[in-house]
């Protein structure tokens, strides 16, 4: 089959739990029900360049990337269970994890585009939580932002 568009409300969001190392943990799923809590992502990348313009260069500028950095913005709504309050699994390991420091404040995320056999792995990320709330007649809104720490690797989709 041709490449073609793919949904983004299908793509798949995991955190690793720092308590059970190799258990991964879906982070405001929405597939197949009505109360998904992601409603955006945006993966954004930033370079730091190195300028090796010399006199030789003939006055064109010349450079080359030296280092990549990676991140993830999550966007949606905050899932709370009305009769226990207990929030998310996904959101509630991701905020645990926000308020980790130092070594500790790494742990695993992946994702996955719905046609992949592979999932997209960050073994060592950190996460910053975003701004959450709303208006009088709005849902509560979640976010954060997951950055990477060291290489993307890939895993197989079991």
């Amino acid at each position: 089959m041709a490449p073609r568009k793919y949904d983004a409300r299908s793509v798949r969001f995991e955190i690793e739990d720092f308590l059970n190392p190799g258990t991964w943990v879906a982070i405001a799923p929405g597939v197949g029900s009505n109360e998904g809590g992601l409603n955006t992502f945006t993966i954004s990348r930033d370079y730091e360049e190195a300028d090796t313009t010399s006199f030789g260069s003939d006055g064109q500028a010349e450079g080359q990337n030296m280092q990549i950095a990676v991140e993830i913005s999550l966007e949606g709504w905050r899932l709370e269970d009305p009769n226990t309050g207990a929030l998310d699994p996904g959101q509630a390991m991701v905020e645990a994890q926000a308020e980790r420091l130092g070594n500790d404040s790494l742990c695993g995320f992946r994702w996955a585009t719905p046609g992949a056999t592979t999932w997209k792995v960050w073994q060592n990320a950190y996460f910053q939580l975003g701004d959450e709330g709303g208006e009088t007649n709005e849902k509560v809104t979640w976010a954060v932002t997951v950055k990477r720490s060291g290489p993307t690797t890939t895993a197989a989709i079991s």
